[in-house]
């Protein structure tokens, strides 16, 4: 059995982020091993969750973990919301940058897990907001996408500015973790 690895996480500017992921249409061994090694990226960049869009995939699929238990899910999708919460996020796939991020409180989800089995999940607080976020991913939205105006020039400004500074060190391919430092 081969190790599993991880993946390139996608940065800012990547053209898969923005997106809009396919629906998977069967649970195959490929989405089973895309999910793990998912998980390995997720947990190895310090992450609480992280969509397939992220890793240059574009199906639905995500992984979140809070510190309770690994989800993996496909297809996922928000049937029912309530309340309103306000928390600062992050983003593997916009290093560096935080955002006040207003979002449902309560969230009940429909998915399949990677045996295809169809699940109901009901999610609050902490786990709602990394789902939400995951799914927006798949939508093509990100977090950047939250913030202010004046907010969002300044974080093109800098992303623009690592683009530049990196961009002979890259040789043009999408910028790794390890190599922006912000």
């Amino acid at each position: 059995m081969m190790e599993k690895t991880a993946l390139k996480i996608k940065i800012f500017g990547d053209s898969v982020l923005r997106k809009k992921a396919s629906a998977v249409r069967k649970v195959t061994d490929d989405c089973r091993e895309i999910l793990s090694r998912m998980a390995v990226t997720m947990y190895e960049s310090g992450g609480i969750g992280l969509a397939a869009p992220q890793v240059g995939i574009s199906e639905e699929m995500i992984v979140v973990d809070i510190g309770e238990g690994l989800y993996k899910l496909i297809n996922p999708r928000i049937i029912k919301r309530q309340g309103i919460q306000v928390l600062q996020e992050g983003c593997l796939s916009v290093p560096g940058i935080n955002i006040k991020v207003k979002r449902s409180q309560k969230v009940w989800l429909k998915a399949m897990d990677e045996q295809g089995k169809h699940l109901d999940i009901q999610a609050q607080g902490l786990l709602a907001c990394v789902f939400q976020h995951e799914i927006d991913h798949l939508k093509g939205k990100l977090i950047i996408d939250y913030a202010s105006f004046f907010d969002k020039i300044n974080i093109k400004k800098k992303f623009a500015g690592l683009s530049r500074d990196f961009k002979s060190k890259a040789s043009g391919r999408s910028l790794g973790l390890s190599k922006l430092k912000l």
